[in-house]
């Protein structure tokens, strides 16, 4: 026979009680005050709907949609990745897709993934070329010339199993107070080609176009204005690098082979290497020394 307890026990862990059910649970509580233990089973039956409720709830709150970056790799067709005699590409294709397309999206440059390019990467556009992705890891024309820039992702598309195309745009205003004035914000489509290694995935190559026919002729003056500046500092960074390189190349190249001569005291197990003559501490001046000058004759020519 049940008791007025136990039916308000029932009655606490169905989802939809009556009004009924609550004025047992009511007087249940009151008359049976002298049962710690079954008062104590009351109060555990809620909690335990709480938890398994809060455990749902994540589930159905979680977002589902997926970014509109990962629906346009979704969409994209990469080609027959493997025929019936060998495989011509790789899912890395696919992979690196979506990693450059999130790189432009929020506009990386030293946290960017590197891995996806090549060693010897080679980039283009219509005012720089450089070679080497470690040019990839210097600061953005876009972050250092415009104030909140807004990048959006249009179209990929792959041309081939090799060859992907990103058709994206950004806008912002200049940080020039005067073109900010009177041209309003830049407006810039650009289109970026990359091929890409079939196996590794690995960027080869990158050329970007630009197209700036949205923006007013302020606004167009500031960019290649201010771009032009940027790729002439750029190319002062990268004629440094080179007589860098070419400076510590023989060097390193000397260490590796150790020129070294015969112990003139006749024992031939002994030797010991040529002393530093300094010579290679005047090339490395003479080198910093033309890229200075370079990079003065550049700019002078930018801004006369």
């Amino acid at each position: 026979m049940a008791t007025p307890t136990a039916t308000a026990l029932s009655c606490s862990c169905r989802p939809s009680p009556s009004s009924s059910s609550f004025r047992r649970l009511n007087a249940a509580s009151v008359s049976g005050a002298h049962l710690p233990h079954r008062r104590g089973r009351l109060r555990l039956a809620p909690p335990l709907h709480v938890v398994d409720d809060s455990k749902e709830r994540p589930a159905t709150g979680l977002p589902e949609e997926r970014s509109r970056t990962d629906k346009m790799v979704d969409g994209m067709d990469f080609g027959q990745l493997c025929n019936d005699f060998e495989c011509i590409s790789s899912p890395y294709v696919e992979s690196t897709a979506r990693q450059i397309a999130r790189d432009i999206l929020e506009l990386r440059e030293d946290n960017r993934a590197f891995n996806c390019y090549a060693i010897s990467v080679k980039y283009k556009d219509p005012l720089r070329t450089f070679v080497g992705r470690e040019k990839y890891k210097r600061p953005l024309w876009i972050t250092k010339a415009l104030e909140k820039p807004v990048v959006t992702v249009q179209e990929m598309s792959m041309q081939s199993t090799s060859n992907l195309t990103i058709k994206w745009a950004f806008r912002g205003k200049p940080k020039n107070l005067f073109f900010a004035t009177i041209g309003g914000d830049v407006i810039v489509r650009v289109e970026s080609q990359f091929v890409l290694n079939q196996i590794s995935g690995q960027i080869l190559e990158q050329v970007d176009s630009w197209d700036l026919s949205s923006s007013s002729l302020p606004a167009q003056a500031y960019f290649w204005l201010s771009r032009r500046v940027y790729s002439t500092v750029e190319s002062g960074k990268d004629t440094i690098e080179a007589a860098k390189s070419t400076v510590s190349g023989p060097s390193t190249k000397e260490d590796q082979n150790l020129e070294a001569y015969p112990d003139p005291s006749g024992d031939p197990t002994k030797f010991f290497q040529r002393p530093d003559d300094g010579f290679n501490q005047d090339v490395y001046q003479i080198g910093l020394l033309l890229a200075v000058i370079y990079f003065v004759v550049q700019f002078l020519k930018t801004t006369l």
